[in-house]
């Protein structure tokens, strides 16, 4: 089989596409799975630049997803032809979360899915949503889940509310398709008019250019009459932490799940106090949360937003087109 590894420290001249042995039979309790796609993260981006520095040989991609191929001893779950999606922390199966670093993430602290074949537990995969394609399903294991518990497990997001989706990355391209569905009022912002409108085109009601507008703040605050809004995917942390607070209501919910603005700075706990706002930072979920959100998709016909796929001996060039920053969705590997 094809397999992808990742030479210390790390460096996208550093991937390495070889061939290796296939897997034996999956024994008890576990399935061979025929890995067929696998998705772009900022996780993974971290990870192969050496940013996030791993084990020499490491194989990389904690997104995959592909078809059931055999199945050991007491799996009852799935049987072989079976379309299923990769967990992102496969050991946290269901309850509160109890997971606070990636030792225990395929990509990161273990083997990932930058192959064709694997044998894994069961219990690592969920089905994918029925009529997804591959690379569509290799979407939800971390973006896709992201989203869906930030807004409908820990924001327990209703009909009528509004929500504030930062940027165009995966998580909050798939915040506005979720919030949108779920009959939210959705306000999304970008430095880039060319997505602002295929922003509007996925539904948002309200759009901003936060470069234009730094002040978006006030900006959103008046979009809601003054109210603020109710839920936010805050990307950027300390440096929109700030603006977030100006935007959220007395009361809302700020999902923090990302740091692309560094990782310290001055937050205004001031503000934040008085907001009497929930700030909840947030790592991806559990499988439960997955398969819970499996049926949300099933339920509400959302397709993932994939902006190109690449070959799995294509995979440095994959991570050269994030890094650029030009695309809008996921980036994917078909192999």
């Amino acid at each position: 089989m094809k397999v992808v590894t990742l030479k210390s420290p790390g460096g996208l001249d550093k991937l390495a596409l070889s061939e290796r042995e296939s897997p034996g039979e999956p024994g008890p309790g576990e399935i061979r799975v025929r890995i067929h796609a696998s998705s772009l993260n900022f996780h993974d981006y971290g990870v192969v630049s050496g940013a996030m520095p791993t084990e020499d040989g490491r194989i990389p991609m904690s997104d995959g997803a592909g078809s059931v191929e055999a199945v050991g001893e007491g799996v009852e779950e799935f049987k072989v032809g079976d379309s299923v999606v990769s967990t992102f922390f496969p050991y946290w199966l269901d309850g509160p979360a109890r997971v606070g670093d990636f030792k225990t993430t395929p990509g990161d602290g273990l083997d990932g899915y930058a192959r064709e074949q694997v044998v894994r537990p069961a219990t690592w995969f969920t089905h994918a949503p029925k009529g997804y394609s591959h690379a569509e399903a290799a979407t939800l294991t971390t973006a896709g889940l992201t989203a869906w518990r930030a807004l409908v497990v820990d924001g327990n997001l209703k009909a009528g509310e509004s929500v504030l989706a930062l940027g165009t990355g995966g998580v909050s391209i798939f915040a506005v398709q979720l919030a949108k569905a779920m009959g939210a009022h959705v306000i999304a912002t970008s430095s880039s008019d060319e997505k602002i409108e295929k922003l509007k085109q996925l539904g948002a009601d309200e759009t901003l250019n936060y470069k234009t507008e730094p002040e978006w703040g006030k900006r959103v605050k008046a979009l809601t009459g003054g109210r603020g809004v109710d839920h936010i995917i805050e990307v950027g942390g300390p440096g929109t932490l700030p603006q977030s607070i100006d935007a959220v209501r007395i009361g809302g919910h700020i999902s923090l799940i990302g740091v692309l603005t560094g990782r310290g700075g001055d937050i205004p706990t001031a503000k934040l106090m008085a907001k009497q706002a929930r700030l909840q930072g947030l790592i991806v979920g559990s499988r439960t949360h997955q398969q819970e959100m499996v049926r949300g998709l099933e339920s509400t016909g959302l397709r993932p937003v994939i902006d190109s796929t690449f070959g799995l001996d294509e995979i440095a060039d994959a991570f050269r087109h994030e890094e650029a920053g030009r695309h809008f969705g996921k980036i994917c590997l078909e192999f």
